[in-house]
């Protein structure tokens, strides 16, 4: 492939996050839709924030993802240039689009940074993109819950926080893996989203031998409405309750250190693995881990091939 093809974009899509305690009252009315939000929540939700140092660092994690994926098919060769655009704040996906519109961009491979599918998580990026640019090819990536370097990295991240526990009880640790919960409403659907994340959980197990383990969800949105379960806080007690003093926390549905990570592990969940009386240890976040990256940028190439566009 000659260096002289047209250059094709890769837009690596995230959440999004304020960036100080005065934006998280207009983040949180993007995330609800602008639907009228009771100040109750958006006291609830400064106050999370302001406990994880005043702001969210997801936009700094994404930058620095989409620099390595860059930085990875253009050492092979491949003309991409890559861009953030986040759902819920700056840069928006429409800002982003717009911005390599402008610098003569045509084809985009889209790529959220996070690998389970569900309609109302990964399909609304993708609906995002097709409404800011209807005029731009898009090739999306719409799921990379079992890409070999994704489960590599989680495998090589549990095995070195296993380390943390004293060395008489590691073998019997148990894993608790999680995931943002979703409404239950989702499963009208038949959505992927819980089959996938099972498939992760077993695709990861099959690497670590006969331990136990469990699932559960996390960080339920502040409303009225049922969402999917159990939450990790209730498989935690029942964990204590069996016996166990030592947890080991595998948050596979996330990729870096966000909210829901600093506040709902490592400040909520660990003060109730305190008052337990449990030993809970997280997995580092897996950020820009070589695995990972390598795999998702030969994922990038594939699906650029698939579109015709290599």
């Amino acid at each position: 492939m000659a260096r002289s093809s047209p250059v094709i974009g890769l837009l690596v899509m995230a959440y999004g996050g304020p960036g100080n305690l005065d934006e998280v009252e207009p983040y949180l009315r993007d995330v609800r839709g602008y639907r009228p939000t009771p100040e109750a929540i958006i006291h609830e939700v400064r106050q999370r924030y302001q406990e994880i140092g005043g702001r969210s660092p997801i936009l700094e994690h994404t930058q620095a993802q989409a620099r390595a994926l860059q930085s990875a098919l253009q050492a092979q060769g491949f003309p991409f240039k890559a861009c953030v655009g986040m759902r819920h704040w700056h840069p928006y996906i429409q800002e982003t689009l717009a911005h390599m519109q402008a610098e003569g961009i045509r084809r985009v491979v889209g790529l959220v940074m996070a690998p389970h599918y569900s309609r109302m998580s990964i399909g609304a990026y993708f609906k995002k993109v097709e409404e800011a640019a209807p005029a731009l090819e898009v090739a999306g990536i719409e799921r990379w819950h079992l890409l070999p370097g994704y489960i590599a990295a989680l495998v090589e991240r549990i095995c070195t926080t296993l380390d943390r526990f004293p060395s008489q009880v590691r073998s019997e640790v148990p894993i608790l893996f999680t995931a943002h919960s979703l409404p239950q409403r989702i499963l009208q659907w038949d959505d992927p989203y819980p089959r996938e994340l099972s498939q992760t959980v077993t695709a990861v197990m099959q690497h670590l031998g006969d331990r136990p383990y469990a699932f559960a969800y996390q960080s339920a949105a502040l409303s009225d409405e049922p969402w999917l379960g159990p939450d990790a806080s209730e498989v935690l007690v029942q964990m204590a309750q069996a016996g166990q003093r030592h947890v080991l926390v595998a948050p596979i549905g996330f990729v870096c250190e966000h909210v829901e990570i600093l506040y709902d592990i490592d400040l909520a969940l660990k003060r109730q693995a305190q008052s337990l009386g449990v030993q809970l240890e997280r997995i580092v976040m897996l950020n820009t881990a070589p695995q990972m990256i390598t795999a998702l940028a030969e994922r990038v190439v594939s699906r650029a091939r698939e579109a015709g566009w290599l």
